[in-house]
């Protein structure tokens, strides 16, 4: 097992570079950037980093000749061969040869297009633009990169044996949550906390005592390149981005309403089982299940990523209910902000009467809270979004407004069109 404390005192850039390959990044990038590749190559997205809070400098944290230095090193990465071999001949949710000949010819040719980068105040304003498929490729490792150099500026200074007890206490504090997880009689657990990890080294740790302490509970990693590593199951579907774009491309308020639907049709023609799982909450979970068409209803299960959990697997439960679906053969995944305590409420509320899982996310791969002066290492909430297609503005409403983006004549021209009513706001933490 690495050292982890050591490698930090000791930090070697070649040895720890933040990102180590294109395939560092979520098992969902892959899966929609094919979708992408397939049916949209040609749109024009811009990408830009968003700190939701505000009270982090990031750029007073973080040097920005580090920062580009990272960012220049993920432009020189292509994909290995072990790695070409792996994403055409392993098996991802029963299936083999998960990704196209035409798609991971693409891919293994693939280099990161170029960034732009500027300081604003006590900001980084960092932008990537070019083909969908392209740019979409940059935001996991872009928020990875973010989140280890703001960790690596608050370590810095610290000793050998200082570091040694701060790692000691995050793993203890971890194994401590595992501890009160393996209590839960079929616990289905997986690891999504790529993007907002503390370190590589960090989330591989992670995964590996997850590995150990849950057995079987543990259903596998986000993190390609983890999955490769450790020999385990790739985890993930879909993600907003999807029918943020799709909506944004929309001509009109009727193909505006139709947008979302449209990108399930085109996922389906691909996919089928476990990865057949709705994200209602782009728009709104309630208006999108009222206008939803009735195939969906036969789709593997839903996840479920703002607004209250409960509330929302309330209504998914309804939802199948109505349309004649028994929900105990349906999947609710639970993948919004998710520490053990709120894992293990939710799972004794609703494991008898749907297939629960859980997408542990930040709180798993960076809960250093508290364990260092000032709370310097505090997780805080950090996105990177597509904010335009082909010069039309993206939006995003969700189910908690505080996560809402957009222009504001366009949201709320959004709310009209998905019929979106008063939201209750929810802290965002992370």
């Amino acid at each position: 097992m690495v050292d982890i404390a050591t490698r930090v005192f000791d930090h070697n850039w070649k040895i720890d570079p933040i990102v180590r390959s294109l395939i560092d990044t979520d098992f969902y990038k892959l899966l929609m950037c094919q979708s992408v590749f397939r049916n949209k190559r040609d749109t024009q997205v811009t990408f830009s980093l968003i700190n939701r809070s505000k009270h982090v400098p990031l750029a007073d944290l973080i040097d920005e000749g580090e920062l580009r230095e990272q960012l220049d090193h993920i432009r020189t990465l292509s994909l290995s061969r072990g790695e070409s071999t792996w994403l055409r001949g392993n098996t991802f949710y029963g299936k083999r040869q998960m990704f196209r000949s035409d798609f991971m010819e693409w891919f293994e040719n693939l280099r990161l297009p170029p960034y732009h980068l500027e300081r604003v105040g006590d900001q980084y304003e960092l932008t990537f633009e070019g083909s969908w498929p392209e740019v979409m490729m940059w935001e996991i490792p872009a928020l990875a990169v973010l989140m280890e150099l703001r960790g690596r500026a608050v370590l810095r200074d610290m000793g050998r044996f200082e570091l040694q007890v701060l790692y000691a206490r995050a793993m203890t504090r971890t194994w401590e949550k595992i501890e009160k997880l393996r209590k839960l009689d079929g616990l289905k657990l997986a690891d999504f906390g790529t993007r907002r990890r503390h370190s590589f080294l960090w989330q591989d740790w992670s995964v590996q005592a997850m590995i150990e302490g849950l057995g079987d509970a543990f259903v596998g990693t986000s993190n390609c390149r983890i999955a490769m590593k450790r020999d385990i199951e790739a985890i993930g579907t879909n993600a907003h981005e999807l029918p943020m774009v799709y909506a944004a491309l929309a001509k009109g308020d009727t193909a505006l309403r139709q947008a979302p639907y449209d990108v399930l049709a085109d996922w389906q023609e691909e996919h089928d089982g476990n990865l057949r799982i709705i994200l209602p909450d782009t728009y709104g979970t309630s208006g999108f299940l009222d206008g939803a068409p009735d195939w969906l209803a036969g789709w593997t299960g839903m996840r479920i990523d703002s607004g209250d959990p409960a509330t929302g697997a309330e209504t998914a439960i309804q939802w199948w209910k109505d349309r004649g679906e028994d929900p105990r053969d349906k999947m609710v995944i639970f993948s919004d902000g998710l520490d053990a305590d709120k894992i293990i409420e939710l799972h004794q509320q609703f494991a008898d009467r749907v297939k629960v899982s859980f997408g542990w996310g930040t709180m798993l791969t960076n809960d250093f809270k508290g364990l260092v002066p000032n709370d310097a290492l505090a997780p805080f909430s950090l996105v990177c979004k597509a904010i335009s297609a082909d010069g039309n503005p993206t939006v995003k409403l969700s189910d908690n407004p505080n996560k809402a983006m957009g222009p504001s004549d366009e949201i709320a021209r959004y709310k009209r069109v998905f019929g979106v009513g008063k939201q209750d706001p929810q802290e965002v933490l992370v």
